[in-house]
C-alpha cells in the first residue's frame, strides 16, 4: 500500500495531534487532509516549521488544561437539585440523562460541555444524592454532586378526586347474541 508522511496542522481524531508526523495513505492525504488544510507534506521547509508548530501545540494544550481545571472547579462547587415525578410506590416516571445534566449546568452555572463527556452508565431513576464524573480533558475529570428529589403531589387531593368520581360501568366490547330456539 503506497503511503506518504505528512505533518498535521490540527487535531485529527484517530490519527494524531497538531505537529505530529504521521504516515497515511496517499489518497487520504491527497483527497481529505491536504485540501482541508489539516496537514502539510513533509518537505525540508516544513520540517523547519515543525518547531513552531510544536510550540503552538504546547501553548494550546497548556491553555486547554487551565480552562479544564477552571471548569472542574466551577462544576465541583455547583449544587443542583433535580425533581422527578414519582408514583405512590416511589417508582420514578422518567429519568435524568446526560443531556439533562448538561442543560442544567448550562442554565444554572453557565458551563457548556458536550453530553458525551458526562460519564453516566445509565439514566438515573432513583432519588437521593448522586455523584458522577465529567471528563473535561484527558488529564482533568470533574466530580459533580447533585440531588434528585421526588416531585411531591398532594396525596389528599388525589384521594379525594378518586372518591368523588363514580365508578363507570363499561359497556362490553362484544354483544351477546340472542339465542333463538
Amino acid at each position: 500500500m503506497p503511503s506518504t508522511e505528512i505533518i498535521l496542522t490540527e487535531n485529527v481524531p484517530g490519527l494524531g495531534a497538531e505537529a505530529d508526523v504521521v504516515k497515511v495513505r496517499r489518497g487520504y492525504a491527497r483527497n481529505y487532509l491536504l485540501p482541508r488544510g489539516k496537514a502539510h507534506e513533509v518537505t525540508p521547509a516544513s520540517l523547519r516549521q515543525l518547531d513552531a508548530l510544536k510550540a503552538k501545540r504546547a501553548e494550546r494544550e497548556a491553555r486547554e488544561l487551565n480552562e479544564a481545571e477552571e471548569l472542574a472547579r466551577r462544576i465541583g462547587k455547583a449544587r443542583i437539585i433535580f425533581t422527578l415525578e414519582t408514583g405512590e410506590t416511589g417508582k420514578a416516571f422518567g429519568s435524568i440523562t446526560a443531556q439533562d445534566i448538561v442543560n442544567r449546568l448550562k442554565n444554572e452555572v453557565g458551563v457548556e460541555i458536550d453530553r458525551h463527556k458526562v460519564l453516566l452508565e445509565r439514566p438515573i431513576k432513583d432519588t437521593g444524592e448522586h455523584e458522577i464524573a465529567i471528563k473535561l480533558h484527558h488529564d482533568v475529570t470533574a466530580q459533580f454532586v447533585f440531588q434528585v428529589k421526588s416531585a411531591e403531589a398532594p396525596k389528599a387531593e388525589a384521594a379525594s378526586a378518586t372518591a368523588e368520581e363514580p365508578e363507570k360501568k363499561h359497556r362490553p366490547f362484544f354483544r351477546r347474541r340472542k339465542e333463538t330456539k
